[in-house]
């Protein structure tokens, strides 16, 4: 009895410890990347908060952490690139940006860059940087559109067509399927039409790819939850490699 009760006690502590350790866990240090290849999700002043599974964050956050948790570890079984098991956060000021080929912007009807956030990412895209916008719907359009031309005045909005390069790099997604936030699967009969928007340099490059009436990361964090279709999911994995992939190698 002895025995077990020290044993019991040691499993406790350890239990402990690397629970503490996770929760010690900072996704915002880090002197470079953590792997080959990590996603940097990008921090922005904002006062409104959302979140699920009992979780609130701001905007920025919103699908934290699971999403990371989930697609990263499916990117990670598709290719053989080194993947970091978390993304890293950043404010678009930091000089670590570039060292990142892929940031991930959610929420982006919230976002409000000033001008040396303007400046920073418009510098980091025409170095041959690449950002996702993602979970952005109806009037968010019109903020997502400003604040962007902000940042690339000289670069056009414009649908990205099935055959372009990023839908075809790894997975051929020849068919486009809607990926909804968790919240509107009830209702996607009610939603508008998904588009897939971007902006090219010079080269015919894509350098920014947005989402529009999606929301990719609700179908990565909630990829575990036997109630959100698994198709939808799947897509949203297909999406996510093929961005990665390009980005990586564009």
């Amino acid at each position: 009895m002895k025995w077990r009760t020290v044993k019991a006690g040691l499993l406790i502590c350890l239990l402990c410890g690397v629970a503490g350790s996770q929760g010690s866990h900072d996704p915002r240090v880090g002197v470079r990347p953590d792997a080959e290849f990590q996603i940097a999700r990008i921090i922005y002043k904002t006062n409104a908060r959302a979140g699920s599974h009992g979780t609130i964050q701001p905007m920025w956050a919103v699908d934290y952490p699971l999403a990371e948790a989930h697609f990263l570890g499916a990117l990670s079984r598709y290719t053989r690139i080194d993947v970091a098991e978390d993304s890293r956060h950043l404010e678009l000021t930091d000089d670590r940006l570039f060292q990142y080929p892929f940031l991930f912007l959610q929420q982006p009807g919230f976002w409000y860059p000033d001008e040396q956030d303007v400046a920073r990412l418009r510098e980091y895209l025409l170095r041959g940087g690449f950002i996702f916008f993602d979970d952005f719907h109806g009037g968010d359009w019109a903020n997502f559109e400003e604040e962007i031309t902000r940042v690339l005045p000289d670069y056009q909005l414009e649908d990205v067509p099935k055959g372009d390069p990023i839908m075809q790099i790894f997975f051929n997604i020849d068919k486009r399927t809607q990926v909804p936030g968790e919240r509107h699967l009830r209702r996607l009969d009610q939603m508008p039409p998904a588009r897939w928007v971007g902006i090219y340099d010079d080269h015919r490059r894509l350098m920014v790819i947005a989402n529009y009436n999606q929301d990719t990361g609700d179908a990565w964090e909630h990829a575990d939850d036997p109630s959100y279709p698994l198709p939808m999911t799947a897509f949203a994995y297909q999406m996510g490699t093929n961005y990665v992939l390009y980005a990586m190698t564009h």
